[in-house]
């Protein structure tokens, strides 16, 4: 059976970390930096972990 191939653009969006979790980066911290606060900016920058909900969506999508 042939292998499976990545989704091009999940493999953009996400990381898997040493311990198998799936993170993703945080909307809104693309452009228009003027408007935003130092603050929020700061914790827009933080990467989060992937909701359980989407979390086994993503693992297909990486063929994980």
């Amino acid at each position: 059976m042939p292998k499976q191939k990545t989704h091009s653009g999940a493999k953009k969006r996400f990381k898997v970390t040493g311990s198998g979790k799936i993170m993703r980066e945080q909307s809104n911290n693309q452009h228009l930096f003027e408007g935003k606060s130092s603050r929020r900016k700061r914790r827009l920058a933080v990467d989060r972990e992937l909701s359980k909900a989407d979390t086994k969506t993503a693992r297909r999508l990486l063929g994980i």
